[in-house]
């Protein structure tokens, strides 16, 4: 019997986001979550919900875990290899005869492939292997995560000083917003062989992020902006963690991006789809400080 919905990486953040929508909307019939490891069969089994092992390094898993799938969330991996895993999932999807793919993929450079931040150009590849694949696909470029900005800031609780190479805009986003559009975008249907972009209503800035974190936490932080070079030398030495310079230069890149408009691209269409405003960025991390004084991205 045909499976409507398939949701791999159900135990992520944002694939639990999405599988908490289909739980609450969709007859458990419908719908399977999907992970790469077999043993969390049992997480989902107990709550009634069905179970497929899905890995992207495993070609056995892709076979039989996509069989008789109508409509794929095809989430992005997040390990070393990306592309050759990416491309391994869509030829077993291919194979399997899947109808619809909905792939995560990110903001950076919104509706435009001038981003020039690594990651965004494994995914603009990624969305090259689905149009060649001739799957109907659609792209649902997921705007940056309210929850990692401290990730973006490359924040550690104990210093009272940040420096960033570049100011800029983003459209930071919460999870559970871009869960539920996802979900009902998939539930919707449409959007044949197309990219669409889910952002926030609104973009906020490093200086302005800093603002929200003294004001919410009582904490003095001060951000000083600073040259590409002065960043990476002064970060480079100063860091106690032992990252190395690469880091630093990762860092650097993606917040010149930003400053040239990478991420701050916003569109009514998540507005639309969740039928209300998305949680504003200011909100989003007040919420997130309020609930852990301390938060960090997990």
């Amino acid at each position: 019997m045909a499976l409507k919905y398939l949701i791999t990486g159900a135990t992520g953040g944002l694939g639990k986001q999405v599988l908490r929508h289909f739980v609450e909307n969709v007859p458990l019939s419908e719908f399977a979550a999907a992970s790469s490891k077999a043993s969390n069969r049992f997480m989902f089994e107990d709550r009634g919900i069905a179970f497929r092992h899905v890995d992207y390094n495993d070609p056995e898993s892709l076979d039989t875990g996509l069989r008789d799938v109508e409509n794929l969330l095809f989430v992005s991996s997040s390990g070393l290899g990306r592309i050759e895993q990416h491309g391994s999932l869509i030829n077993a999807a291919k194979k399997a005869g899947v109808k619809h793919v909905w792939y995560t993929s990110l903001a950076f450079g919104g509706f435009e492939n001038s981003s020039r931040s690594p990651v965004q150009a494994e995914h603009v590849e990624t969305e090259r292997l689905l149009k060649e694949s001739g799957l109907t696909y659609t792209s649902i470029r997921e705007g940056a995560y309210a929850e990692a900005f401290p990730l973006f800031l490359d924040w550690q609780l104990e210093r009272t000083k940040l420096i960033l190479p570049a100011d800029g805009e983003v459209a930071f986003t919460l999870r559970a917003d871009l869960g539920e559009a996802t979900a009902r975008i998939m539930i919707r249907g449409g959007y044949e062989n197309q990219i669409v972009l889910l952002t926030a209503g609104e973009t906020i800035t490093a200086r302005r992020i800093v603002d929200v974190i003294n004001e919410t936490t009582g904490r003095q932080i001060k951000l000083e902006i600073v040259s590409r070079e002065e960043y990476i030398r002064r970060s480079s030495t100063e860091d106690t963690r032992g990252k190395p310079k690469e880091h630093f230069e990762m860092i650097a890149t993606i917040w010149n991006d930003i400053a040239d408009g990478a991420l701050s691209t916003i569109h009514p269409l998540m507005r639309g789809i969740l039928g209300r405003e998305p949680t504003k960025p200011r909100d989003a991390l007040r919420l997130l400080l309020t609930e852990d004084r301390d938060y960090m991205y997990p």
